[in-house]
């Protein structure tokens, strides 16, 4: 039935509902004669009568029984995604698929947590990732949108900055450098750096701020997520460069300080990254506005979050 129509199948789901050529000639504003013409049609197609008329009344066959059903799915789901496109565009509905780099994970199920709420009918989905891995999903059209620091070079990209991303170095309170005011990047030379692995973008802003400064650790250990280099900076092991949106809790209980170095912090922002060459839909255009708008304010709350629980009173073993 390759030459069947979706108009033939509206005017055969009419008849059968109302066993009435009249009827659905009424219901569909057509002659009788054309709703007629298009059954007649649709039985050539098919190679089987599909009604039969036993004195004034009309009667589905068993072929034609078979089709009406059919044809009450297929007109389902034309009604269904009909429904889903209007909602789609009124932003109350569909998908929106979201990559972001690890060291967004502090923040960024926050956002889309705060979006959500402002679109309970959405669906989002979020993949966390280093760098790297993003820029691939990116050149594969795997993602609508993703949240990373600097946009891909290497890919026709459009990135919307919408919050401040401050990249400092830590280390332990312990560490001699935690009782200077002041640090020189020369003095940087002789520490132990715990870096991130190749692809990173935090490691990639890291030996930018290191070539600019001529900074050259004597010691350097990869690690590939910033929750172990946090670890390993407390147990004394070295010194991290890593954006301040991943230490809060830690600073806010005294696990790790920030280190007064010349040229830091280094100013970089968070952007929203979406393909130049691709359709922008509805969903992912309200998603960048609300970035846009309310990104850097969310941000700032978020990132005070932990330092006011650190200062909450605890009685009696619960805060």
């Amino acid at each position: 039935m390759k030459n069947v129509t979706l108009r033939q199948l509206k005017v055969f789901e009419a008849v059968a509902r109302h066993l009435s050529f009249s009827r659905a000639a009424e219901e569909l504003h057509l002659t009788q004669p054309a709703v007629s013409m298009q059954v007649r049609g649709l039985e050539e197609d098919a190679g089987l009568p599909l009604t039969e008329q036993i004195g004034k009344k009309i009667f589905l066959t068993d072929a034609g029984a078979e089709l009406a059903r059919h044809a009450r799915v297929i007109a389902g789901q034309l009604l269904a995604a009909q429904e889903a496109l209007a909602a789609m565009r009124g932003v109350r509905g569909g998908h929106l698929n979201i990559g972001v780099v690890s060291t967004t994970k502090y923040f960024a199920p926050r956002l889309l947590a705060a979006f959500r709420a402002r679109h309970p009918g959405i669906e989002l989905s979020l993949g966390v990732h280093n760098r790297e891995k993003i820029v691939r999903q990116l050149i594969d059209n795997e993602i609508d949108l993703a949240i990373m620091g600097r946009p891909p070079a290497e890919l026709d990209t459009i990135g919307d900055a919408f919050a401040e991303n401050l990249l400092v170095i830590i280390a332990a309170p312990t560490h001699p450098f935690a009782e200077h005011r002041r640090i020189g990047p020369d003095d940087l030379n002789q520490e132990t750096f715990l870096i991130r692995e190749p692809g990173s973008g935090t490691r990639s802003a890291m030996e930018r701020y290191f070539a600019e400064e001529g900074v050259t650790p004597a010691r350097t250990f990869e690690m590939n997520s910033n929750e172990t280099i946090k670890q390993a900076v407390m147990a004394g092991m070295g010194i991290a460069f890593l954006s301040s949106s991943t230490i809060e809790i830690e600073l806010a209980m005294g696990r790790l300080v920030v280190l007064p170095v010349a040229g830091t912090p280094v100013m970089r922002q968070w952007h929203l990254v979406r393909r130049a060459d691709k359709r922008q839909m509805p969903l992912a255009e309200a998603f960048r506005e609300f970035l846009s708008g309310e990104g850097a304010s969310l941000m700032d709350e978020l990132m005070a979050e932990p330092l006011a629980a650190s200062r909450s009173p605890v009685r009696n073993g619960k805060a």
